[in-house]
């Protein structure tokens, strides 16, 4: 009796190790097929709440580069500060999609 149970677990952790990732990839191209699921919560969500914060976000970058200016400019990296302090946060705010995020 010891040796079925003994000999019925080893198969079903064989079974699972070799059908898990299986289903894993069925779960992964559900999500390929629809990247951005753009309804009307979620943009409602983005207008009201994400597009205001994002904003404040490029507001504060932007005066956090003009703080950086002068280290940024000894270092020779004012187009890396200005890109993502600045451009990122501006693109994140009104270049891209309501409702994606």
């Amino acid at each position: 009796m010891h040796k079925l149970v003994k000999q019925s677990t080893v198969l079903l952790i064989a079974l699972s190790l070799v059908l898990i990732p299986l289903g894993s990839q069925v779960l992964a191209q559900a999500e390929v097929d629809e990247p951005y699921p753009n309804n009307a919560l979620s943009m409602t969500f983005d207008l009201c709440v994400m597009r205001p914060i994002s904003a404040a976000a490029t507001i504060l970058g932007s005066a956090v580069f003009v703080l950086s200016l002068p280290f940024t400019a000894i270092s020779n990296t004012i187009p890396t500060a200005s890109e993502k302090l600045v451009k990122d946060p501006f693109h994140f705010t009104v270049t891209r999609p309501l409702g994606t995020w």
